[in-house]
């Protein structure tokens, strides 16, 4: 019987986890009751009776339980920001290459991926790895997403406080000083020397993203290269055609994820389309604590 315990699963991702975790054989989700939740030594306590956590927190949160768990057997999955560029930690994407799953099964300490970076981090990390882009190249990026991932004061503000006509109704760019959180994890993990100039873009529905990538080179060659990269993996690479638009929530409710290169012998749009909440986060997660559980 494995004992997981959700530190921080009145959140959305935690609440997703928990509800995807619940009622498996052979796992026990342990919990606390609200008037302990937040006090150091129940959730140190919550920690060494478990043997997996999942940190559901804002960053400070996730460090201060990472040291609570310090001395047990506790093998620790971080969903916050706090630890994806931290020596030591297993970035937790595995179709990064070729031995990132088994690096992920064998961790103690895992950082689950932002859902922005992860998208950022598919189209480019194989370009960089087989030589197609060399690791001064300078980028740009832009993502359209859900509202979902700003967590529950933004998803109450769609959903109950908006009114007909409100910008909350219409595409909005935000992280306009460029600089956006997952900006560390998209520059270490992409293999890339340089962030990317990255637009997100908020979008008026639940949940869905498309990542985009627009390169000066020629479509064929990186669908290729992306292709082999990717086969035999949950991610599927598709050479897009010229359309009527793409909806970037296609994906909703999914944790697989999409890879379409645009383009022509000259330009190219690479897009990753995904889950905010799946591949994006939630199931993510949930993907790593099975290959850590083999």
């Amino acid at each position: 019987m494995s004992r997981v315990f959700i530190d921080g699963r009145e959140g959305t991702t935690g609440l997703l986890i928990d509800e995807r975790l619940r009622g498996r054989e052979g796992m026990e989700i342990l919990t606390l009751p609200d008037e302990t939740r937040k006090d150091p030594k129940a959730r140190r306590d919550a920690l060494h009776a478990a043997d997996f956590a999942v940190l559901c927190l804002p960053d400070g949160a996730a460090r201060e339980s990472a040291a609570l768990a310090e001395g047990s057997n506790c093998r620790i999955l971080d969903a916050s920001t706090a630890h994806r560029t931290a020596p030591g930690w297993v970035y937790g994407f595995p179709e990064l290459n070729a031995g990132q799953a088994a690096l992920i099964a064998g961790a103690d300490r895992l950082a689950v991926p932002g859902c922005h970076a992860v998208g950022y981090i598919a189209l480019v990390s194989p370009l960089v790895q087989s030589g197609v882009l060399t690791p001064g190249a300078a980028l740009a990026c832009f993502s359209i997403t859900g509202y979902t991932g700003g967590g529950k004061t933004l998803i109450a503000t769609y959903e109950q406080n908006r009114q007909p006509g409100d910008m909350l109704c219409k595409p909005r760019p935000y992280a306009l000083g460029l600089t956006h959180k997952h900006l560390p994890e998209m520059t270490r993990w992409s293999g890339l020397a340089n962030p990317p100039v990255f637009t997100p873009i908020l979008g008026d529905f639940d949940r869905g993203m498309l990542v985009t990538v627009p390169l000066v080179m020629d479509a064929d060659a990186l669908y290729r290269c992306l292709a082999a990269h990717y086969e035999d993996t949950a991610v599927a690479v598709r050479r897009g055609e010229d359309g009527t638009g793409l909806d970037p929530a296609a994906y909703r409710g999914r944790d697989d994820m999409e890879i379409l290169v645009f383009g022509h012998d000259k330009q190219a749009l690479l897009c990753a389309r995904f889950d905010n909440l799946g591949k994006g986060s939630s199931g993510l997660a949930v993907q790593c604590l099975e290959l850590m559980m083999g």
